[in-house]
């Protein structure tokens, strides 16, 4: 098994890699060059003819390798996050772009976990259920509920959730504290808070990653059920619940588990309109300012942020694959 972990984290390395050439390429895209692209936009914003000095543009240019060829600028860039975990500068909020992204990392990271954690808890018994009960009315709801859930987008669940709750409740479901907790130290009362307007944001973010992982489940499962194997268990006298576990769910996890590859970034990329629409204090928003304003260096910190958390979703469902099929393991050893 580490062997196995070991050889699946040393393809990691030059996925990561491909993906921040891509990204490099894809802030090069603009035209001009970094320093430009922050003066146009410093014309654009500020009054009063302020500027950057000749010295400190050159500075600049010199910290970025500008005057340098593409793949000198590359070596630069990419070091600078490897070795002093420097992003780049960020000239729509004027300070470094990694106190942007730390700022705003920990409240993705917990309403993306709860999210993940939600769309496991529902649609895993919701799925076996749908399979074990098939065609009964049970099947029938959660199958509806199941498409609706596809097929809806998170940001009209938002606003009709946020319509609803202030229509009949007066009370509004935007951001994820309460405004005397916004800006408080952390505290018991805070988490609690935290927790108390949590629920929303994960539900809506889960949503269709849940509706998608039941079907999943609900057809893996009804494929194994069929199988000769677990008739022949179910002839030797095995309690229904026993074989059900022991036999046709664990062969039905295998497909429902490597779906952690695309809904841990699926439930990033979801977190970002959803935050926009909710005023979540997340990556979302600042994401989509960057992209809006070219602000590059800031954007492809988000990018690569949400690469690394997609070769990390896949690297966990191979672990965790490995750890339910141990013949996965072993083949590709």
């Amino acid at each position: 098994m580490a062997r196995y972990i070991l050889k699946r984290l040393l393809y990691a390395i030059p996925t990561m890699w491909i993906i921040s050439i891509l990204v490099f390429i894809t802030i090069q895209l603009p035209p001009g060059d970094y320093v430009t692209q922050m003066l146009e936009n410093m014309r654009n914003l500020q009054t009063g003819g302020a500027t950057w000095s000749p010295e400190f543009q050159e500075a600049m240019r010199d910290r970025y390798g500008l005057n340098e060829p593409v793949y000198v600028q590359y070596g630069k860039w990419i070091s600078n996050i490897m070795l002093h975990g420097d992003f780049g500068y960020s000239f729509q909020y004027s300070e470094p772009s990694e106190n942007l992204i730390k700022d705003r990392i920990g409240m993705t990271l917990v309403v993306s976990f709860a999210s993940f954690i939600f769309t496991w808890m529902v649609a895993l018994p919701i799925g076996i259920l749908s399979a074990v009960k098939q065609y009964s009315l049970a099947d029938y709801v959660f199958s509806f509920i199941g498409f609706l859930g596809l097929a809806t987008p998170g940001f009209l669940i938002a606003l009709v959730l946020m319509f609803v709750a202030f229509k009949y409740g007066n009370a509004s479901l935007s951001g994820l504290f309460s405004p005397e907790y916004e800006t408080a130290p952390w505290s018991v009362a805070k988490v609690l808070d935290l927790f108390k307007h949590l629920w929303i944001p994960m539900i809506i973010i889960g949503t269709a990653g849940t509706a998608g992982l039941i079907r999943v489940m609900r057809a893996n499962l009804l494929d194994e059920l069929h199988k000769p194997y677990v008739d022949a268990a179910r002839a030797k006298g095995l309690p229904e619940w026993k074989l059900l576990i022991k036999y046709p769910l664990r062969h039905a996890m295998n497909p429902f588990v490597s779906a952690l590859a695309w809904v841990l970034p699926g439930l990033i990329a979801g977190e970002a309109i959803i935050s926009i629409v909710l005023n979540l204090p997340t990556t979302g928003p600042v994401l989509l300012e960057a992209l809006k304003q070219q602000d590059m260096f800031l954007a492809a910190g988000f990018l690569m942020l949400l690469s690394l958390l997609t070769v990390f979703g896949m690297l966990l469902s191979d672990i965790l694959l490995a750890w339910v099929d141990p013949r996965i393991r072993y083949d590709a050893m």
